[in-house]
Protein backbone atom coordinates (compact mmCIF):
# COMPACT_ATOMS: atom_id res chain seq x y z
CA UNK A 1 0.00 0.00 0.00
CA UNK A 2 1.37 3.90 -0.97
CA UNK A 3 1.04 6.55 1.25
CA UNK A 4 0.30 9.95 -0.01
CA UNK A 5 2.41 12.86 1.91
CA UNK A 6 1.26 16.56 0.87
CA UNK A 7 4.37 18.78 2.94
CA UNK A 8 3.43 22.74 3.49
CA UNK A 9 6.63 25.06 3.65
CA UNK A 10 5.59 27.33 7.27
CA UNK A 11 4.37 31.14 6.18
CA UNK A 12 7.52 33.20 6.63
CA UNK A 13 7.95 35.60 9.38
CA UNK A 14 10.70 37.79 8.15
CA UNK A 15 12.55 39.24 5.27
CA UNK A 16 14.47 37.10 3.18
CA UNK A 17 17.15 39.04 3.46
CA UNK A 18 17.13 38.68 7.71
CA UNK A 19 16.85 34.89 7.23
CA UNK A 20 18.95 33.30 9.71
CA UNK A 21 20.32 29.87 10.35
CA UNK A 22 17.99 27.50 12.32
CA UNK A 23 15.85 30.42 13.10
CA UNK A 24 12.89 30.23 15.42
CA UNK A 25 11.42 33.25 15.53
CA UNK A 26 7.27 33.33 15.14
CA UNK A 27 5.43 34.52 12.26
CA UNK A 28 5.18 38.58 11.74
CA UNK A 29 2.59 40.46 11.01
CA UNK A 30 3.09 39.84 6.98
CA UNK A 31 2.97 36.15 7.85
CA UNK A 32 -0.19 35.87 9.46
CA UNK A 33 -1.84 37.78 6.77
CA UNK A 34 -0.10 35.48 4.15
CA UNK A 35 -1.85 32.51 5.70
CA UNK A 36 -5.30 33.92 5.93
CA UNK A 37 -4.67 35.26 2.27
CA UNK A 38 -4.13 31.49 1.54
CA UNK A 39 -6.39 29.20 3.72
CA UNK A 40 -8.89 29.35 1.61
CA UNK A 41 -6.69 27.17 -1.09
CA UNK A 42 -4.95 25.17 1.56
CA UNK A 43 -7.67 24.47 4.31
CA UNK A 44 -8.96 21.61 2.13
CA UNK A 45 -5.67 20.14 3.36
CA UNK A 46 -6.52 19.66 6.59
CA UNK A 47 -8.68 16.71 5.95
CA UNK A 48 -5.79 14.44 5.67
CA UNK A 49 -5.78 11.67 8.64
CA UNK A 50 -2.79 12.90 9.76
CA UNK A 51 -1.25 15.94 10.50
CA UNK A 52 1.76 16.67 11.72
CA UNK A 53 4.85 20.04 11.97
CA UNK A 54 8.50 20.63 12.21
CA UNK A 55 8.67 21.85 15.73
CA UNK A 56 9.74 25.71 14.88
CA UNK A 57 6.92 28.31 16.01
CA UNK A 58 6.15 29.32 12.64
CA UNK A 59 5.32 25.45 11.08
CA UNK A 60 2.95 25.07 14.37
CA UNK A 61 1.51 28.24 13.81
CA UNK A 62 1.16 27.90 10.14
CA UNK A 63 -0.52 24.73 10.71
CA UNK A 64 -2.71 25.68 13.80
CA UNK A 65 -3.93 29.36 11.92
CA UNK A 66 -5.22 26.30 8.46
CA UNK A 67 -6.92 24.79 11.34
CA UNK A 68 -4.51 21.80 10.89
CA UNK A 69 -3.90 21.08 14.79
CA UNK A 70 -1.00 19.15 13.72
CA UNK A 71 1.35 16.64 15.90
CA UNK A 72 4.67 17.87 16.65
CA UNK A 73 7.49 15.82 14.50
CA UNK A 74 11.13 16.08 16.14
CA UNK A 75 12.16 14.57 13.34
CA UNK A 76 11.51 17.01 10.34
CA UNK A 77 13.58 20.15 12.78
CA UNK A 78 15.35 22.02 10.48
CA UNK A 79 18.71 21.08 10.24
CA UNK A 80 21.17 21.67 13.47
CA UNK A 81 23.48 24.61 12.16
CA UNK A 82 25.72 24.13 15.00
CA UNK A 83 27.49 27.84 16.21
CA UNK A 84 25.90 29.04 13.13
CA UNK A 85 22.56 29.19 14.29
CA UNK A 86 20.91 32.77 14.98
CA UNK A 87 23.75 34.18 12.41
CA UNK A 88 22.47 35.53 8.60
CA UNK A 89 24.58 34.00 5.68
CA UNK A 90 26.34 37.04 4.85
CA UNK A 91 27.98 37.46 9.11
CA UNK A 92 29.23 34.20 8.42
CA UNK A 93 30.44 34.54 4.81
CA UNK A 94 32.35 37.95 6.35
CA UNK A 95 33.50 35.48 9.25
CA UNK A 96 34.35 32.24 7.52
CA UNK A 97 34.00 32.27 3.92
CA UNK A 98 36.48 28.84 3.76
CA UNK A 99 34.16 27.03 5.88
CA UNK A 100 30.98 28.46 3.81
CA UNK A 101 32.60 27.22 0.74
CA UNK A 102 33.36 23.74 2.61
CA UNK A 103 29.50 23.41 3.58
CA UNK A 104 28.48 24.07 0.05
CA UNK A 105 30.43 21.92 -1.69
CA UNK A 106 30.98 19.08 0.81
CA UNK A 107 27.64 17.27 2.00
CA UNK A 108 29.47 15.49 4.15
CA UNK A 109 31.22 18.68 6.12
CA UNK A 110 29.55 20.54 9.09
CA UNK A 111 32.19 23.68 9.53
CA UNK A 112 29.68 24.98 11.76
CA UNK A 113 29.95 22.08 14.53
CA UNK A 114 26.10 20.89 13.39
CA UNK A 115 24.41 18.52 11.28
CA UNK A 116 25.72 17.47 7.61
CA UNK A 117 23.49 18.18 4.66
CA UNK A 118 23.90 14.36 3.95
CA UNK A 119 22.30 13.52 7.67
CA UNK A 120 19.83 16.09 7.23
CA UNK A 121 18.76 14.67 4.10
CA UNK A 122 18.53 11.38 5.47
CA UNK A 123 17.51 12.37 8.65
CA UNK A 124 14.23 13.40 6.32
CA UNK A 125 14.05 10.69 4.42
CA UNK A 126 13.98 8.37 7.44
CA UNK A 127 10.56 10.46 8.46
CA UNK A 128 8.96 9.76 5.31
CA UNK A 129 10.38 5.97 5.14
CA UNK A 130 8.27 5.47 8.47
CA UNK A 131 4.98 6.68 7.43
CA UNK A 132 2.19 4.41 8.09
CA UNK A 133 0.12 3.33 4.91
CA UNK A 134 -2.36 4.52 5.45
CA UNK A 135 -6.14 4.70 3.35
CA UNK A 136 -6.25 8.73 3.76
CA UNK A 137 -3.51 11.52 3.44
CA UNK A 138 -0.56 12.71 5.52
CA UNK A 139 0.04 16.54 5.38
CA UNK A 140 3.10 18.19 7.14
CA UNK A 141 3.75 21.69 7.64
CA UNK A 142 7.64 22.21 8.06
CA UNK A 143 10.54 24.71 7.27
CA UNK A 144 11.51 25.04 3.71
CA UNK A 145 14.45 23.59 4.11
CA UNK A 146 13.05 20.19 5.21
CA UNK A 147 11.21 20.30 2.59
CA UNK A 148 13.67 20.72 0.23
CA UNK A 149 15.45 17.76 1.97
CA UNK A 150 12.38 15.75 1.24
CA UNK A 151 12.24 16.41 -2.23
CA UNK A 152 16.04 15.69 -2.59
CA UNK A 153 15.70 12.26 -0.72
CA UNK A 154 12.82 11.30 -2.32
CA UNK A 155 14.02 11.73 -5.80
CA UNK A 156 16.81 9.92 -5.08
CA UNK A 157 18.59 13.37 -6.53
CA UNK A 158 22.75 14.01 -6.04
CA UNK A 159 22.47 16.03 -2.34
CA UNK A 160 24.14 18.99 -4.55
CA UNK A 161 20.33 19.29 -5.92
CA UNK A 162 19.18 20.60 -2.59
CA UNK A 163 20.53 24.01 -3.07
CA UNK A 164 18.90 23.93 -6.52
CA UNK A 165 15.45 23.57 -4.86
CA UNK A 166 13.72 26.88 -4.23
CA UNK A 167 11.04 26.49 -2.05
CA UNK A 168 8.46 29.31 -1.35
CA UNK A 169 6.73 29.81 1.94
CA UNK A 170 2.78 28.21 1.81
CA UNK A 171 4.09 26.12 -1.45
CA UNK A 172 3.31 22.66 -1.26
CA UNK A 173 4.35 19.37 -2.74
CA UNK A 174 3.19 15.69 -2.91
CA UNK A 175 4.75 12.77 -2.78
CA UNK A 176 3.46 9.57 -3.30
CA UNK A 177 4.46 5.77 -2.74
CA UNK A 178 6.76 4.20 0.47
CA UNK A 179 9.66 3.14 2.40
CA UNK A 180 12.35 4.28 -0.19
CA UNK A 181 10.14 4.32 -3.11
CA UNK A 182 8.70 7.74 -3.45
CA UNK A 183 7.29 10.00 -6.96
CA UNK A 184 6.87 13.38 -6.78
CA UNK A 185 3.08 14.33 -7.85
CA UNK A 186 2.32 17.69 -9.41
CA UNK A 187 -1.14 19.34 -9.40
Amino acid sequence: MSVRVTLLAAARGFDLLGERFDDDRPLDEAGWHAVRFATPALAPLGSAELRYCSPTPRSRATGEALGFHPLVQPALRDCDMGRWRGRTLAEVTAGEPAAVDAWLSDPRSAPHGGEPLLAFISRIGGWLDTRPACDGAIVAVAEPAVVRAALVYALKAPPATYWNVDVGPLSTVTLTGRSRRWSLRLE
